[in-house]
């Protein structure tokens, strides 16, 4: 997936916690989120407030939180692993790991594979 597909994606499927995304559109998107903060933090030192940061974190908080949900799903685990985010220093560890790793391949319990362009085995008539 590319840049500007991933930030499609990220806004198209703002508050949407079901389904997958790939590895790509979780990083491009934290890539994007990561830009808009520090451009958010430049304007902010520039103006003297600190309004247009805040007001970046907050439009960009939901979708973060929703690509990294669905990212989990990519990997064939509940969203309610998001949580483990809270767990000091090892529970941003875990996350880490689990988002670099790649999904599991072909359908799972969460949905359609998101890098398969195809369509899956299933509906191919091919037994995997």
């Amino acid at each position: 997936m590319s840049f500007s597909a991933a930030i499609l994606s990220g806004f198209r499927n703002y508050v949407r916690f079901s389904g997958r995304a790939s590895r790509s559109e979780l990083w491009f998107w934290m890539l994007f989120y990561v830009l808009v903060l520090i451009a958010g933090s430049v304007a902010d030192s520039l103006v003297g407030l600190s309004l247009i940061g805040g007001i970046a974190s907050l439009v960009l908080f939901l979708p973060t939180i929703s690509a990294q949900v669905r990212r989990l799903h990519d990997r064939d685990r509940s969203g309610w692993w998001w949580f483990i985010f809270f767990v000091p220093l090892v529970g941003s560890i875990v996350m880490f790991i689990w988002f670099v790793l790649k999904g599991t391949r072909g359908d799972n319990r969460f949905g359609p594979d998101p890098l398969d362009k195809l369509g899956t085995l299933s509906t191919l008539g091919m037994q995997g």
